[in-house]
């Protein structure tokens, strides 16, 4: 592949999730931060409004408005659509696509250190691979789509990079820790693209442990909708730790243990997370694989 000539680095797609958009406001003041000599590195705030209300979205989440169709279609215009449909534009300024996008996101779950893949290019793996190796804090969550056509997601806009998703941390507020360690994330990944385009990549471990996507688990519900359980005792802030056929993994409210009752242990991830109560979605599950790097 070719070299690295632009890179994006967007936070705030999600308005209460401050780690990222203060971060961006960061390097606008500072820009000699995460300048690199071979290439261009652009910030990006990405939903001002809602940033500026502390809310997620104001209409619709900006994170699920990116699929081809809806940015080619033009009756649709609420806040967000039509402000995905304008980071698009801005990610192309002056006929330059970014080679290499980074979305900085927050969690209320106990996520750590986290990279999202939506795709598997070598590219991506290999830079995934030198930063699990350097920061035994980093993991890798692999959620796939059968194509880019499919995936709504702000990163379908550029093959390379991915999501950084940090927590715990509360909506709506900063933790010093977690600020930090995303940023020195950030300063690695782009040492790493310098490297690149010196025809330097690091050497990194033969395998990566990957957390690839299987499904996402509702909170036990009625008929109507409604929510009547919460994840037991025994799961809450156990991200990336194995569950086991038969162990719990809600406790109703009237202090009934409802357990795992899958086939073959899973990984779960995203547990408790305070933005998809609005969804009723609960944790998503994944399976934990090996997966091989070739070195350079």
């Amino acid at each position: 592949m070719n070299r690295i000539n632009r890179v994006a680095i967007v936070g705030g797609t999600h308005g209460n999730e401050f780690t990222g958009a203060y971060l961006i406001q960061k390097f606008a003041q500072f820009p000699d931060l995460i300048t690199r000599p071979s290439f261009e590195t652009a910030t990006l705030l990405a939903n001002p409004q809602a940033f500026a209300v502390g809310r997620r979205y104001l209409e619709k989440d900006l994170n699920r408005c990116f699929l081809k169709q809806d940015l080619q279609n033009p009756t649709l215009n609420s806040y967000e659509e039509l402000q995905a449909k304008s980071i698009q534009k801005s990610l192309a300024l002056n006929g330059k696509q970014a080679d290499f996008l980074l979305d900085l996101h927050s969690t209320t779950a106990n996520m750590g250190l986290t990279i999202i893949l939506v795709n598997t290019h070598p590219f991506n793996l290999k830079l995934a691979a030198y930063l699990s190796e350097i920061n035994p804090l980093v993991k890798v969550y692999h959620c796939s789509f059968e194509s880019i056509a499919e995936n709504p997601f702000l990163n379908s806009l550029c093959e390379l990079g991915f999501a950084i998703e940090v927590g715990p941390i509360a909506q709506g507020l900063l933790k010093a820790t977690l600020f930090q360690q995303t940023e020195e994330l950030i300063h690695a990944i782009l040492d790493f693209l310098e490297r690149f385009n010196q025809a330097e990549i690091p050497l990194t471990n033969e395998t990566l442990t990957l957390y690839h996507h299987l499904s996402v688990v509702d909170y036990p519900k009625k008929q109507d909708g409604t929510i009547f359980g919460m994840i037991h005792p025994e799961l809450q802030n156990k991200d990336y730790q194995a569950l086991n056929p038969g162990e719990p993994m809600f406790l109703t409210f009237e202090n009934k243990t409802i357990v795992y009752q899958g086939e073959s242990t899973v990984w779960p991830i995203f547990i408790n997370e305070a933005a998809y109560y609005e969804k009723g979605i609960a944790m998503a599950l994944t399976q934990k694989q090996q997966l091989k790097i070739w070195r350079c």
